[in-house]
This record gives structure tokens, C-alpha cells and sequence, in this order.
């Protein structure tokens, strides 16, 4: 399993990718996908932006394969409840955005096949196993949009992992998997989109469209910068 930002990276594209950039229109986004890492006498803490939920969530789940305490907030514009295949507690509604407020013990395998049917679905939810705890703040995420001074107000701490899972760390930090204290963030330019032609539908226009632009990465690591950078075209 790896996160966007590495298959990006590493020349690698598909629908997680595609559909990752779907929210940005053409011009620069910058402090995106923020990580911070600190190593610790038994594991590693890392903190995120909203934009790793789904990816933290995921990687968690399929470590274990027992019942689960979980509780938080599933976001999505689709009625996923009749498959959910777990107690949801509530359900808010606003503007065709439906938020499944999840405080339940079930089997982490029901969540892992709802987020493989709906993959698009925000699932903030939080919960823990043997040797890791995930924390997710339980509300919707921040759109692509650019606030008025340019720049989106990002937190690093959407997301809060305790773990000891060497993988997670290594995907999330590939170019610098071994540090002490590390925080990288991404600035985003699109600069040209490519609508197929033949299609009148504009949800369809806007879902099958490509971005063309480069992503630069942004590390502090262990008391030095390091810039890279990277073209796309998803």
C-alpha cells in the first residue's frame, strides 16, 4: 500500500491519484499534504493534514483483523448506511453531504470492504490495536479551494498516530525514513487541464479531466531543508 504522494513520486498513476486531484482547478496551492514525524523510544508519532484520513484509516485496518472500539464521522454524498454492515448512530445531512456518525465495536474487516466499495467516502474515524493508536479529528475535510491570502490553513494535526508499523513511516517519509524529528509539505501548481473531448456532462468533465503541474515537496529533516520536485500529468 502506498500513499499518492509516493506513487507521484515514483512515476506511478492511477485512479487514487486521479481522482486525489480532482478538487484542484488551475493555480498554486501551497501548505498541502502536511506530515510531521518525531521518533520515540518505542515507535514513531506522526501527525497530518485531512488529506492522509483515508490512507492512515486503511493502513491501520488492515493490520488487524479483530473486533474493534471505533467512533467519528464517515462524509459522503452517497447512502453508503445499508452497507455499512455496522451500527451508525447518527446521520446529518446538508447540501446532499450526509455525515454517518459511527460510535460502535465491530469488525475492522466490515469497515475495510466499505471503504473498498466506496473509496471516496471521508472516513474520520478513530481507534486502536496492539501496537498503534489513531486519532482523527471527527469533521468533514477542507475543500481545494485557496483562502484569500493565497494559501489554505492547513493542520498538521487532523491526524495523530502512535505506532510501531516501520511501513507506514517509510511510506509516508520514503525519501527520509530514518530520522528524529522530520515535517515535509507539498505546494501544488496546476498549470493546464485537459477536458476529453465529446463529453457534455460537466460532473463527467470534471471527473475525467487531467491536471498537468508539479508538486513540490518541502522537508525539514533533523534540523536541515531539502526541496524536490515533481511533475504530473493525472
Amino acid at each position: 500500500m502506498e500513499n499518492f504522494i509516493r506513487k507521484i513520486f515514483s512515476d506511478k498513476t492511477d485512479d487514487e491519484v486521479h481522482f486525489e486531484f480532482i478538487r484542484f482547478g488551475r493555480g498554486v496551492y501551497e501548505n498541502k499534504y502536511l506530515l510531521e514525524g518525531k521518533k520515540q523510544n518505542n515507535g514513531w508519532k506522526i501527525k497530518t493534514s485531512s488529506e492522509f484520513v483515508n490512507f492512515l484509516v486503511k493502513g491501520c485496518l488492515m493490520k488487524i483483523s479483530h473486533e474493534i472500539e471505533v467512533s467519528g464521522i464517515i462524509v459522503s454524498t452517497l447512502d453508503i448506511e445499508k452497507d455499512t454492515g455496522f451500527e451508525i448512530e447518527n446521520v446529518k445531512k446538508y447540501m446532499g453531504i450526509k455525515q454517518f456518525v459511527i460510535k460502535t465495536r465491530t469488525n475492522a474487516r466490515k469497515i475495510l470492504e466499505l471503504m473498498n466499495k466506496y473509496p471516496r467516502a471521508f472516513y474520520a474515524l478513530s481507534f486502536s490495536g496492539n501496537d498503534f493508536g489513531l486519532k482523527i479529528k471527527a469533521k468533514p475535510p477542507k475543500n481545494g479551494k485557496q483562502s484569500n491570502k493565497g494559501e489554505d490553513k492547513l493542520s498538521s494535526d487532523f491526524c495523530s498516530l502512535k505506532t510501531q508499523d516501520k511501513e507506514i513511516v517509510e511510506d509516508l517519509f520514503f525519501d527520509f525514513p530514518d530520522f528524529n524529528e522530520i515535517r515535509i509539505k507539498h505546494i501544488v501548481q496546476i498549470k493546464d487541464i485537459e477536458i476529453p473531448k465529446n463529453i457534455q456532462d460537466p460532473k463527467q468533465m470534471r471527473e475525467t479531466a487531467k491536471r498537468k503541474g508539479i508538486i513540490k515537496r518541502i522537508i525539514n529533516v533533523d534540523g536541515r531543508e531539502e526541496i524536490k520536485e515533481k511533475e504530473f500529468f493525472v
